[in-house]
């Protein structure tokens, strides 16, 4: 990696971004659009509605934010782009377990709620954080 802590200064950016973009979204649909919030039973109608849309936050602003990362270096290159990827995905899978399961908060799920019932979304998320990185080495080459 060419440049490891500018990667991560824009990989942790993006991510914090991509989960305030996924909580305003939650709060929109209840506050604007009314529907039921969170209860004991379930992370609520507001939530659920919202996790088609989470691949697509993903898709988008990893992008741009690999673009910006592969952007400033002097020598980006394919490979660059591919490991960039590659420890991302990894990154935000290790984080997920803690930060959305292993502690708890108001918002975390169980295991099965995280890795099974969330399902196809979490893959399509983790598949483009990977992908995020190599979509903006295309546009770095344009």
């Amino acid at each position: 990696m060419q440049n490891f802590g500018m990667s991560m200064l824009w990989f942790w950016l993006c991510y914090f971004l991509v989960t305030l973009v996924g909580i305003l979204h939650t709060v929109f649909n209840i506050y604007v659009l009314h529907m039921k919030p969170m209860d004991q039973n379930s992370m609520g109608e507001g939530y659920e509605k919202t996790k088609p849309w989470h691949p697509l936050y993903n898709i988008v602003l990893f992008s741009v934010f690999g673009f910006l990362y592969l952007n400033g270096l002097n020598a980006p290159t394919l490979r660059e782009a591919v490991i960039t990827g590659a420890i991302w995905a990894g990154i935000c899978i290790v984080f997920d377990l803690f930060g959305w399961v292993l502690i708890k908060h108001p918002w975390s799920l169980s295991f099965r709620g995280f890795y099974i019932d969330y399902q196809p979304w979490i893959t399509l998320i983790y598949a483009a954080i990977f992908l995020g990185p190599v979509i903006g080495f295309a546009f770095v080459q344009v």
